[in-house]
């Protein structure tokens, strides 16, 4: 199994969408929610990504071509 650290960052339109429980279940990742900051207008949330490594990629890619943008975050996002 392969972990990844990822930022999504939500445009207003997508912020009440299900995307990260549909990426766990479309995609076989479990999902990990280990910050988030989300309003009205926005939301961002840093997640952990466990999976195959091709579920992720394809995950990642679906997330992308929802209009949700995706960041690769580096170095430890619990004490970020």
């Amino acid at each position: 199994m392969a972990k990844r650290q990822v930022m999504f960052t939500f445009p207003q339109k997508l912020i009440k969408e299900p995307i990260i429980y549909d990426l766990g279940i479309k995609y076989s990742i479990i999902t990990n929610v280990r910050r988030a900051d989300v309003s009205e207008n926005k939301g961002w949330v840093m997640l952990e990504l466990e999976g195959e490594e091709n579920n992720i990629d394809k995950g990642l890619e679906w997330v992308e071509s929802t209009g949700v943008r995706v960041d690769p975050v580096l170095g430890n996002i619990v004490e970020a």
